[in-house]
């Protein structure tokens, strides 16, 4: 099965925060980082250190989407918080969607939260990729 991680998360979090919550969600659906095959967020990250490190780390790539493009996404989760400051309704789970270029069937993880020791919300969606 290979996979698309969306991501995002509160500016400044951790590369081991960011890790936490991947392994967490990759957990709940028994997967491993060896089936992902993309990282994707919000163009608007493009310079968050942890999404960096993780995806040069995985030696994968890390595509960057606009609020335009996410925002025409439907989710399962959306956020009038996300909508107000990145311009669209929900960026992991519409990031994860298009990276994988599938629909909301091959959602396989929803936007798992999670609140890092370093006190930054992360959140990660995984979708399956139609081979």
């Amino acid at each position: 099965m290979n996979l698309a991680v969306g991501l995002g998360c509160d500016r400044g979090a951790l590369l081991q925060t960011l890790e936490t919550a991947l392994d967490a969600a990759l957990q709940s659906i028994a997967a491993t980082r060896a089936q992902i095959r993309v990282f994707a967020t919000i163009d608007k990250k493009n310079d968050e250190h942890c999404m960096r490190q993780l995806a040069q780390q995985e030696n994968k790539m890390l595509v960057f989407f606009t609020a335009e493009q996410l925002a025409q996404v439907a989710v399962p989760n959306p956020s009038e918080t996300v909508r107000k400051y990145m311009g669209t309704p929900a960026v992991s789970e519409a990031a994860a969607l298009l990276a994988a270029d599938t629909t909301l069937p091959h959602l396989l993880v929803e936007k798992h939260k999670l609140l890092g020791s370093d006190g930054k919300n992360v959140t990660v969606s995984i979708a399956r990729i139609a081979t």
